[in-house]
């Protein structure tokens, strides 16, 4: 009769354990789902407010990535202190021999081709009285595959232009056709000021300095430009309505081809 108890109470005692073991595991899966859980919301969360964030012309990619990523964004956005300044140094210095000093293009060229190939000739001649090697020149040649991708890219974006200013020559597009006159009229302004290179060496300047103070100061930029096209958005459609709205439209028949 005791054996028989102490079996009983033996086997009792191990189906408790066994039912605790199950209420423990399902409580920490139930907890770590409950985590897991907690975790997906705020990714989401995250997510979410990360897709609700302003940015500038629609941007969804990093700045390194609109510019094309590789060394060009790289040397724009400054990764490389040293080249970025020797680049920017050489584009100054060309403006200041230019524009300040008044050389010509034509002069430069032909001066610096004097002063190397009389370099290289005397050099090679010399280098035989006194038994050295002459100079290795190389040889130098454009690839074939980089010239007809240059030409490619430049044919893509000069149809692209044609395309546009047909559009706006067909009256499709009105505030393409306002941003298109904004621009060239500030270029004429701007070309009247100053002349090409001037104007060629400003453009470089801003385009080699305003993605990297963007870039650190993205987020307040990107406030800021919220806040303007908003305050755009609302002068436009007073404008559209009081002058725009006013202009009578043609109608345009599609053209099946």
């Amino acid at each position: 009769m005791t054996e028989h108890k102490e079996e009983s109470e033996s086997v009792v005692q191990s189906m408790m354990d066994k039912v605790s073991d199950k209420l423990h595991g399902s409580g920490d899966s139930s907890s770590s789902s409950s985590d897991s859980d907690d975790e997906k919301k705020g990714s989401s969360s995250a997510a979410a407010m990360k897709s609700k964030i302003y940015r500038l012309f629609g941007r969804e990619k990093p700045v390194h990535s609109v510019l094309g990523g590789g060394k060009p964004a790289d040397l724009v956005l400054w990764r490389n202190k040293k080249t970025s300044g020797v680049v920017l140094a050489g584009a100054t210095s060309i403006w200041l021999l230019f524009e300040v000093m008044e050389y010509h293009l034509l002069n430069l060229v032909c001066h610096c081709l004097i002063l190397s190939l009389a370099t290289l000739f005397l050099w090679s001649n010399a280098c035989t009285f006194i038994n050295k090697s002459p100079p290795n020149i190389p040889e130098v040649k454009i690839p074939e595959d980089l010239t007809v991708n240059i030409a490619l890219s430049l044919r893509y974006e000069i149809n692209r232009g044609f395309s546009t200013l047909r559009d706006i020559g067909h009256g499709r597009d009105l505030k393409k056709f306002l941003i298109v006159i904004a621009s060239l009229w500030v270029l004429s302004v701007l070309g009247n000021c100053c002349n090409f290179l001037t104007l060629s060496y400003i453009v470089f300047v801003v385009l080699y300095t305003v993605p990297v103070l963007y870039e650190k100061y993205e987020d307040k930029v990107d406030a800021f430009g919220e806040k303007a096209m908003i305050e755009l958005k609302k002068y436009y459609a007073i404008f559209e309505e009081k002058c725009l709205s006013k202009i009578p439209k043609g109608h345009l028949k599609n053209k099946k081809n």
